[in-house]
């Protein structure tokens, strides 16, 4: 009989919070602008920054990893989370107290008169309609979410570090052509001043000599502040305060021929189990979904169990002797009747969070497809970008050499040799810039393919939350020939298809 009156309950618990499946979004077969990558599935690993080959940029990771405030911030985060399950499973386990009374009355007939009286006391609200299972839910999946954005912090910052520095290898490397430039100048101007002596040339190419040097010294305090902010930004990054002695960049020069292996980007159906924001985006639908199970429970009656007892005597040693304890115990059960609509609109409230969720969901899904196909299209027309610009600067320095010899020998004007100079100058900066982009896209690449992370530790429960009957997130429009992905989650302890 206690089986069948059980078994019923859980019935009845299962009908007041009807299931959800959650968003299905369309998944291409391939990404369509990953000819020449890997297709390997394996993944970046966690470390992929190494890739780079730059014992610099593997020391700057770590040490932001250890130090960052923000990251620090997001794992306080996961702890709340953790510990606010506890209070949930807490507020429906039997709540017990125990109260002391001690007084005295004085009366001119009986003088003080002592009372002393114990007070033990038990209340329990029990769930029958799945309140406490879909509190539990959503604890659950809130750890799983902070869990994830932590992830997802951690790869946007390694990211970010990675990204600044080789913007610090840029200006540094744009500092050293501007002083290269400067020297050049500097002797060229200075040649010209001997020529003008001896009569050689004339005034208006020793002026404009003088005044290519000015420009190319006014060019390096630009450079020298570039490198200093950046540096300073990217000790921001590492959690350490301003200090004079700024990082420099020292690591690896920025040469086309030392970017990373080939990285296998896999298929568009990993990204959804890789990116750690559409973890985070899905557990947010199961939060959500848990959260509408919750207030569809509301509307239905709930049940609380009290229990008490005390003993009253005028002596402390009279609450022992004899038999003061009195003992009750009772149940209630309260049904909700008229709330003008409270109960009603807060389960369509939540519905309506669980159907922002849904989109949510949705949106991180084809933003981050968006995010790994421009960073192919970056990387392979970067590299032909810089493969041309690196053959500008070298028909650029041969064409300045030429004219040099020209002018010297009487044969060319100075003219020729200031567009020879600005255009060799231009086309550097340029070479410079597009190698360290290549660098970023790169970066890039792994940020958007969720980079390498470790499975967060989550609750071993499976997470499944309830949600009021009827309610089905829409499917993203299909693209013909693409194939539909697997619900999130499917692999290991998180949730399967239905929340």
């Amino acid at each position: 009989m206690k089986l069948k009156i059980a078994m019923a309950a859980a019935l009845l618990a299962d009908a007041c919070s009807p299931r959800l499946y959650p968003p299905e979004t369309a998944v291409p077969d391939r990404y369509v602008y990953s000819e020449g990558f890997s297709q390997d599935t394996t993944g970046i690993g966690s470390r992929w920054w190494e890739m780079f080959g730059d014992p610099t940029l593997d020391t700057l990771v770590a040490r932001a990893l250890e130090r960052n405030r923000d990251l620090a911030a997001a794992a306080a985060r996961v702890e709340q989370a953790r510990a606010n399950l506890g209070v949930v499973r807490a507020q429906y386990l039997p709540q017990i107290g125990f109260g002391v009374q001690a007084g005295g009355k004085y009366a001119e007939a009986t003088g003080i008169v002592q009372s002393y009286a114990v007070e033990p006391t038990l209340s329990w609200e029990v769930s029958l309609f799945g309140a406490l299972r879909r509190a539990k839910e959503a604890a659950k999946a809130e750890i799983a979410a902070s869990a994830w954005a932590l992830e997802g912090m951690r790869l946007s910052l390694a990211a970010e570090v990675a990204t600044t520095y080789f913007t610090l290898l840029e200006y540094e490397r744009n500092l050293s052509i501007a002083r290269r430039t400067l020297q050049l100048r500097r002797e060229s101007a200075a040649l010209i001043d001997s020529m003008f002596r001896y009569g050689m040339s004339d005034g208006v190419a020793l002026e404009q000599a003088r005044s290519l040097v000015r420009t190319a010294e006014a060019d390096i305090p630009q450079y020298r502040r570039a490198v200093v902010q950046t540096a300073l930004s990217l000790g921001t990054l590492l959690g350490e305060l301003p200090a004079q002695d700024t990082l420099r960049g020292e690591g690896l020069p920025l040469r086309t021929d030392t970017y990373p292996a080939e990285i296998p980007v896999g298929l568009p159906s990993e990204l959804l189990r890789r990116r750690p924001d559409i973890r985070e985006a899905h557990y947010g639908v199961a939060k959500a979904a848990a959260q509408a199970g919750q207030a569809r429970s509301a509307r239905f009656p709930s049940i609380s169990l009290t229990a008490g007892g005390g003993a009253a005597s005028g002596s402390i040693k009279g609450l022992t002797s004899g038999d003061p304890w009195v003992w009750n115990a009772a149940g209630s059960l309260v049904e909700p009747l008229v709330a003008f609509g409270k109960l009603r609109r807060a389960e369509q409230a939540a519905v309506a969070a669980y159907d922002e969720a849904a989109r949510n969901y949705e949106q991180t899904v084809l933003t981050a497809f968006a995010d790994v196909e421009k960073a192919l299209t970056a990387i392979t027309t970067c590299r032909e970008q810089t493969e041309r610009s690196r053959e500008l600067v070298e028909s650029n320095g041969r064409i300045a050499t030429m004219t040099r010899a020209l002018y010297r020998s009487g044969l060319s004007d100075y003219l020729d040799v200031i567009d020879a100079e600005r255009s060799l100058y231009q086309s550097q900066m340029q070479l410079a810039s597009l190698v360290a982009q290549q660098y970023i896209n790169y970066v890039a690449l792994c940020k958007a393919l969720g980079g390498g992370w470790e499975r967060p530790s989550g609750p071993p429960e499976k997470v499944s939350g309830g949600a009021p009957p009827g309610r089905k997130p829409g499917r993203a429009a299909t693209k013909a020939g693409a194939g539909k992905g697997p619900a999130p989650g499917t692999s290991g302890q998180e949730p399967a298809d239905t929340y």
